[in-house]
């Protein structure tokens, strides 16, 4: 199937204050799959949603009796509707997702795109290797997975080292070691680095544990058990003894489960729990009968929705991007009639039956549970993290006794080495947490190497250039990571633009960079002298958290942008020296630190380089 192949049918009416005319639209709309969107008078889109049928699934929003308040607003702002057919619904469901991701429509039920989800790799050759990934599969190796954490992966690879003694090193470190590492003699790897397995018998372990990872564990340890049995026969009683550890490994890692399946069979499980004003999706993960954990979501836009509404949003925005189970056990059960089968489009996409279905067995009852369980918890995190996050805004804005309260801060940090490659990050903090998607870095220019003053205000003016003109978010206050001399500067950036109504402070280190001894720095015009927060203060722990991401962002930064021009030669750099030049360059005199030292009369007897080509040569690298 080609998720691209659509066949694009446009409703649109005029977006105006004029109210909607539903029964004209109605009698001209297909009733073949596809995905609409509703908007309203300003253009913006409310809602994307998809449907087997569209002219049934949209009629059904314009009839008396609707499914919450929150909807009935919603259609009580409908201005035009825009639809797209498709040629299945699995196609639908794919538009669907990739327009909720681009457009986040304020009535949508939004889950974070999750793309970070691990894996288990192994690697395609001689010697395969177990290894943890993250990102997208591609077609170079096998990928066993997701799993709902990197605990979860770590924790199985662990497993596998001790059943199967893969290896796990890079292949640079493999093809150079000349004796065994540590892991072979703890008896973690067999050694294939030095030749203590044969290929073939290392082949043989990777694909057990492939059928491990596939949750094939009776039938690994079928094998095992005959293989044992042949060494004994032959009296290599060594080998036998290591396919009985691999045999007794396998069983504790059946019996340590909490709560297993011995049907080896693959099934995620997820719950939605409306509790203490919160709305948390769980999903949980059982791999070859094994349960490795879960992971909560608490959606955007979610308003009066309710549990099985979050259900059927996470199914279709989840499995659009991630492949499905063998089944999937769900509490509650989605409203299959207004959603669409979600069995049948999973099913679709997926190539096979996907069963959605509700708790039958007691062992499924005991998933759903801890799940719910595990609801609970995450909730209850969710709501003690935001009341700590909401005092620690209010002891801040005591301690610095601002007019109003700070919903939105942003920290400054420069990161250099030796004045080499200077970057300055602005990290933001809004809405109770770190907000990723607004931090910035810049990337220091035109400055005297080594001048973090003027670092600070080129970085400064560049933030906040835009919100002089109108554009963007101011915050409500701003951290500089500095003393007195960075605070003037920025302060001076701000003064050049106009917003000195702007609060900063400036968060000076204390005696040894000791945490809980940082001083608060006002700007001179304020005219407070710096200001000393006990170190227990939530005041404070909120500055540094903010602080200390700033500078975790800038040194990651400048680390990139220092790695990137150290890999390029300076010879690439020089002006009016292309690839035949470097080339002769480095034949004549044997590399950079002979160019370096060459005069400009030797650089230019080089062929093809004239005297004044060779002044500008020694000018540029001297």
């Amino acid at each position: 199937m080609a998720p691209h192949a659509f066949l694009p049918v446009f409703h649109p009416l005029l977006r105006s204050t004029v109210a909607f005319d539903a029964k004209s639209f109605l009698a001209s709309l297909t009733e073949l799959p596809g995905v609409y969107r509703m908007l309203g008078a300003d253009g913006a889109v409310l809602y994307v949603g998809k449907a087997k049928n569209l002219k049934k699934r949209v009629a059904s929003y314009f009839r008396e009796n609707l499914s919450s308040p929150r909807i009935a607003h919603m259609v009580s702002q409908i201005a035009a509707i825009e639809t797209t057919a498709t040629r299945t619904e699995a196609e639908a469901l794919l538009l669907e997702n990739n327009l909720i991701k681009s457009l986040a429509p304020r009535y949508n039920i939004l889950f974070r795109d999750d793309k970070s989800y691990p894996y288990i790799v192994l690697t395609r050759g001689n010697y395969p290797r177990l290894g943890f990934f993250r990102g997208n599969p591609d077609r170079k190796a096998d990928y066993y997975g997701p799993y709902p954490s990197s605990w979860a992966v770590r924790d199985s690879i662990h497993l596998l080292q001790k059943m199967f003694r893969l290896r796990t090193c890079e292949d640079s470190v493999f093809a150079n070691r000349s004796r065994p590492c540590l892991l072979y003699q703890i008896k973690r790897c067999s050694g294939p680095c030095v030749d203590r397995i044969t290929p073939a018998d290392y082949a043989a372990d990777v694909q057990l544990a492939a059928m491990f990872l596939l949750g094939k564990q009776q039938e690994v340890t079928k094998r095992l058990t005959r293989s044992m049995e042949e060494a004994s026969a032959q009296l290599a009683f060594e080998q036998a003894a290591i396919y009985r550890d691999q045999i007794h490994s396998l069983h504790q890692v059946q019996e340590k489960q909490f709560v297993s399946s011995n049907k080896g069979e693959d099934v995620d499980i997820v719950v939605a729990l409306k509790q203490d004003g919160q709305l948390c999706v769980n999903l949980a993960m059982v791999r070859g009968g094994r349960h490795l954990g879960d992971r909560p979501f608490f959606p955007s836009n979610a308003g009066d929705s309710s549990a099985a509404d979050a259900v059927a949003a996470f199914l279709r925005q989840h499995y659009a991007a991630h492949p499905a189970p063998a089944r999937l056990l769900v509490s509650p059960l989605p409203n299959e009639e207004e959603e669409g089968g979600s069995a049948a489009v999973l099913g679709e996409l997926a190539g096979r039956p996907v069963p959605v279905q509700e708790a039958r067995s007691l062992s499924q009852k005991a998933w759903i549970e801890m799940a719910l369980q595990n609801a609970r918890l995450a909730i209850l995190a969710r709501n003690q993290a935001t009341a700590q996050q909401e005092q620690r805004l209010a002891a801040l804005q005591e301690a610095l006794q601002l007019a109003e309260p700070v919903a939105r801060i942003e920290c400054f940090d420069i990161s250099h080495t030796m004045g080499e490659k200077a970057v300055a990050s602005c990290v933001v903090y809004d809405g109770n947490k770190m907000k990723k998607s607004d931090y910035r870095r810049f990337n220091i220019r035109d400055i005297t190497p080594g001048d973090d003053y003027a670092a600070m205000r080129q970085a400064v003016t560049r933030r906040y250039d835009g919100i002089a003109n109108g554009e963007g978010t101011a915050p409500d206050l701003i951290l500089i990571d500095g003393g007195k001399g960075q605070v003037a500067s920025a302060w001076a950036a701000l003064a050049d633009l106009g917003l000195t109504h702007l609060n900063m402070i400036g968060v000076a280190k204390g005696e040894e960079r000791k945490p809980g001894l940082e001083s608060l720095i006002f700007p001179e015009a304020d005219g407070r002298p710096p200001l000393n927060l006990p170190s227990d203060h939530p005041a404070l722990h909120l500055i540094q958290e903010v602080r200390d991401e700033a500078h975790r962002f800038a040194i990651t930064g400048h680390r990139a942008q220092r790695g990137k021009a150290r890999k390029t030669s300076t010879l690439e750099s020089l002006p009016g020296v292309g690839p035949a030049r470097r080339k002769a360059l480095v034949a004549r005199f044997g590399g950079i630190a002979g160019v370096l030292a060459a005069s400009p009369e030797q650089l230019a007897e080089v062929p093809g380089i004239s005297r004044e080509m060779a002044e500008k040569i020694h000018s540029a690298l001297h």
